[in-house]
């Protein structure tokens, strides 16, 4: 039987960080549908993230085969010092108190970090970029509000692929067009409860 690879361990990697996911919303009010608590957005999230997973892993079987390239030694490298650099400072975060040891902060703060440090190996550039981008949503939230959290995110992905830095009319058409639809959707249809703007 050929199998594809990249796929089948793509999929194992998607399950396995839906269910540390599912693991940490645990905690988290549930809410309903139409008063969605602090839970419900990520136990969805989580639960298409699986089905999703599920999708890859049939394509593994049904698809073309395709085997997984070797790291390059600058690959590995960045990997390690990515998880170096993580736990350094998520320890250093936890270490100064106050905003960056609150709550998960001190974890979304190493995170970022070491996936910052992985992005320096170019094959490794989308996927940390996209993941330090979640981390910085997070962090940016509470205290600088929802617009300029999705801001951030979305400016900070660009540089995930570098053609689209030299398109900064489509990046600003396309914050402004996922500001509005987060807003529209987030905001004033399902009655989301969370700061707007930076408060100061």
């Amino acid at each position: 039987m050929k199998i594809n690879q990249k796929d089948l361990v793509a999929g194992a990697f998607f399950i396995l960080m839906a269910v540390i996911g599912l693991w940490l919303n645990l905690e988290h009010n549930m809410g309903t549908a139409r008063r969605m608590g602090p839970g419900y957005m990520p136990w969805l999230t989580f639960w298409a993230l699986i089905i999703l997973a599920f999708l890859v892993i049939v394509n593994a079987f049904t698809g073309e085969a395709e085997k997984l390239t070797r790291w390059t030694g600058q690959e590995i490298w960045s990997v390690i010092a990515g998880v170096a650099v993580g736990f350094a400072v998520w320890w250093a975060a936890r270490s100064l108190g106050g905003f960056f040891a609150l709550g998960y902060n001190a974890v979304g703060f190493g995170l970022l970090a070491g996936f910052l440090v992985a992005a320096v190996a170019p094959g490794w550039r989308y996927l940390a970029l996209i993941c330090a981008c979640m981390c910085v949503f997070a962090l940016m939230l509470e205290k600088l509000g929802f617009f300029l959290a999705l801001t951030g995110t979305i400016v900070m992905s660009c540089f995930a692929e570098r053609e689209h830095l030299r398109k900064p009319a489509g990046i600003l058409g396309t914050v402004v067009f996922l500001l509005v639809l987060c807003w529209f959707v987030f905001i004033y249809e399902l009655d989301i409860r969370v700061n707007l703007w930076p408060q100061l």
